[in-house]
């Protein structure tokens, strides 16, 4: 018995067209590539909305402090600046502390992404003291 050649082809019947030169060997390997490229475009995709996700976050947060400030410096109870942190992040921790005229409000939080990846979100804002 004589060993089989890996590149032998059986003798061509009477109306094949053989294949072009080298298409042999790449059978199926759009599939492959397919197969491969598919889950790290979807998983960029995924990254990329969940960090546009925590940039949307951290704005709400920013717009949400800034009104906490101005309602501290106001004169008005914390109650309300937590309130107004709360709703724009239920989750997020407050903090206020006044220095050198000005009430600063401090919310932080972890915005995640793919549900697992937590991104810190930490906004600040400051407002003069005393409505001045």
């Amino acid at each position: 018995m004589t060993p089989r050649d890996p590149l032998h082809r059986p003798p061509a019947r009477a109306g094949d067209v053989p294949p072009p030169e080298g298409q042999g060997r790449e059978r199926g390997s759009a599939t492959a590539e397919l197969a491969i490229a598919l889950p790290v475009v979807v998983l960029t995709l995924m990254l990329g909305v969940g960090a546009v996700g925590a940039g949307m976050r951290s704005v709400a947060l920013q717009d949400a402090v800034a009104d906490a400030s101005r309602i501290l410096g106001r004169g008005d109870d914390a109650g309300g600046a937590e309130a107004a942190v709360a709703r724009a992040d239920p989750t997020a921790e407050f903090a206020a502390g006044r220095s050198s005229g000005l009430v600063c409000v401090t919310a932080s939080t972890d915005a995640r992404v793919l549900g697992s990846i937590g991104i810190p979100v930490r906004v600040t804002g400051c407002a003069l003291d005393g409505g001045r």
